[in-house]
């Protein structure tokens, strides 16, 4: 089992930044891939930026050159930030981490993010 826990979002104005982390505690040992994923009203959930182990990144493409994944692999937890910068409206979502193990698929709780003036 993986626990993820979210936090760091909130209420920004267009073209302001926002960070996001993501804590992974429990069987971390098998994490390959850890990501975002975000989903705004009325829409599909959908890929923002996944990091392998190895730490080549996938970005989608609404959000390639404003967006940056990174990950901290320690002994007990993978910590996994969301650097977000030129915010736009359309970024609105709640954002969640998410990492698979064979046969299992895990979600955060979620965090907000709503992008306004």
């Amino acid at each position: 089992q993986v626990q993820l826990v979210e936090s760091g979002g909130g209420l920004v104005q267009p073209g302001g930044s926002l960070r996001l982390s993501c804590v992974a505690s429990g069987s971390i040992f098998s994490i390959h891939a850890i990501g975002w994923y975000r989903q705004a009203p009325g829409k599909q959930r959908e890929l923002v930026a996944e990091i392998a182990r190895g730490g080549s990144t996938n970005y989608a493409d609404s959000v390639k050159g404003r967006f940056a994944i990174s990950r901290v692999n320690a002994d007990l937890y993978i910590k996994l930030n969301l650097q977000m910068n030129s915010l736009k409206n359309e970024d609105t979502a709640v954002y969640y981490c998410r990492t698979i193990l064979p046969g299992m698929e895990f979600w955060g709780p979620g965090t907000q993010v709503t992008v306004s003036s």
